[in-house]
């Protein structure tokens, strides 16, 4: 039979495992507070590539706040080529879009574009092209859904009423320069296809909200704490748009 010292060591060494459980049920409550979520059982935890996602998200809103407003460019024209290109959204989103024939490979949304290997030799790799998208539209100067039009959009959400609220929303979309309109609109159609095969992929308009959300939007003032806050927002607008795809646009 065991000795009470060596009782007492078994102890200690279960302490930390069981503090660090803890710890990352935590973390997983903030996230999900912070995405305006519920978690229906006790035991729901978030799923992987989003929770991962979500957490990039917030250290680039960190690394964002720390750069110097000089460094910001407001220039509408520059962020799509707009002089240099005679068109009103991107094509090469399209010839993206068009690559991406695995559409049922799960969680292919989530693929972090900073950390992708975008060279000629991984084109293969599906998750590669989706990240590339998503890097393109996060290193935008001015997102796709504007500064000028943020705090609408943000507004927009918070309202109660369904069909009050898709009225603001559409009554928002009208305030996008026409290049960032196209530009959203084709995107917002394709996520469209993406949701119809949510059973094999798992993403669903609530889990590109949350992927989509911080990458399409993000307010004026680099202001970590108040983007935090607006989190929930920006997944609901951009799930809206997905769900309302042929309403909307």
């Amino acid at each position: 039979m065991p000795s009470q010292g060596l009782w007492s060591e078994s102890e200690q060494t279960c302490s930390p495992i069981t503090h660090k459980a803890k710890k990352s049920k935590n973390h997983q409550e903030l996230l999900a507070v912070a995405l305006g979520m519920k978690t229906v059982r006790r035991n729901t935890v978030l799923w992987q590539p989003l929770k991962l996602f979500a957490y990039s998200q917030i250290t680039s809103l960190i690394r964002r706040a720390a750069l110097k407003q000089s460094e910001n460019h407001f220039n509408y024209e520059k962020a799509h080529n707009f002089k240099v290109h005679t068109f009103r959204g991107p094509h090469w989103c399209e010839y993206c879009a068009n690559f991406m024939w695995g559409l049922i490979a799960q969680g292919v949304r989530c693929s972090d574009g900073d950390k992708a290997d975008i060279s000629a030799s991984t084109y293969a790799d599906i998750n590669i092209i989706a990240g590339a998208l998503k890097l393109y539209f996060r290193d935008l100067p001015i997102p796709v859904i504007t500064y000028d039009s943020y705090q609408k959009f943000i507004e927009a959400a918070k309202i109660i009423n369904p069909d009050d609220r898709l009225e603001a929303i559409n009554e928002s979309l009208m305030l996008l320069p026409p290049a960032h309109y196209e530009t959203l609109r084709h995107l917002m159609t394709h996520l469209k296809r993406v949701t119809m095969f949510g059973k094999d992929n798992l993403m669903n308009a609530e889990n590109l909200g949350i992927v989509f959300g911080p990458t399409l939007m993000r307010p004026p003032e680099q202001n970590t704490l108040a983007t935090l806050n607006d989190m929930r927002y920006q997944r609901l607008i951009v799930q809206l748009l997905i769900e309302n795809e042929d309403v909307l646009f």
